[in-house]
């Protein structure tokens, strides 16, 4: 790229980025609509870096999510859902990483095993982050095993933002992981700032 363009790459925690659309969707009936929210943070990164929107580029954007297997989700009526989903990960050029989730009977219920997933996350941002250059890398978890991965990052001296939104417990953010980041952005606080971007970046719900 140019001396002024910016390159962005996207890295989005599959199972954060639900429960905030749970909570989201429990406590207004709305969830997070993609493009605008892209849009809505090349905007941010303009007005940070003092840049044209024009320069800001999100040249990667990525979604890590555990599964279920085809004939799981049919039973549990899941696929219709998920490939709506999809369909607009599709339409933002999001690419999807996803690995399947296992169901184990424990104490008399069962517990979904989302394996591995984390560790690719970081794995994949770190290397990407390496190859492409990015010069800044969006974040959007919770996770506070990412900690680590924001140290990476901070050491190849790229510009970290951390994207949340905090509904209720099942959608906080580790108070280490904020620390580390150069730029916490928190949706929740965004949003009562300013009125018109809760309506802006979310969509009723389907």
């Amino acid at each position: 790229m140019g001396n002024n363009q910016l390159s962005v790459g996207i890295f989005i925690d599959g199972g954060y980025y639900a429960k905030i659309n749970e909570g989201l969707q429990r406590l207004f009936s709305k969830q997070l609509d993609i493009r605008a929210l892209f849009d809505y943070m090349r905007e941010r990164i303009a007005k940070k870096s003092e840049s044209r929107l024009e320069d800001i580029h999100i040249v990667e954007a990525h979604y890590f999510r555990g599964r279920y297997r085809a004939s799981d989700a049919q039973d549990k009526n899941l696929l219709y859902e998920e490939r709506l989903f999809e369909d607009s990960l599709i339409e933002n050029d999001v690419i999807f990483h996803y690995k399947h989730l296992r169901e184990l009977e424990k104490r008399g219920g069962i517990t979904v095993i989302e394996k591995g997933v984390d560790v690719w996350f970081a794995l994949e941002t770190y290397e990407l982050s390496m190859i492409r250059k990015f010069d800044f890398v969006i974040l959007v978890t919770g996770d506070a095993d990412h900690e680590m991965l924001a140290k990476k990052l901070n050491a190849l001296k790229t510009k970290v933002i951390l994207l949340n939104w905090r509904l209720d417990s099942q959608s906080s953010t580790s108070k280490l992981l904020k620390e580390e980041v150069g730029w916490h952005l928190d949706l929740g606080n965004e949003s009562m700032a300013d009125k018109s971007l809760f309506e802006r970046i979310c969509v009723n719900s389907k």
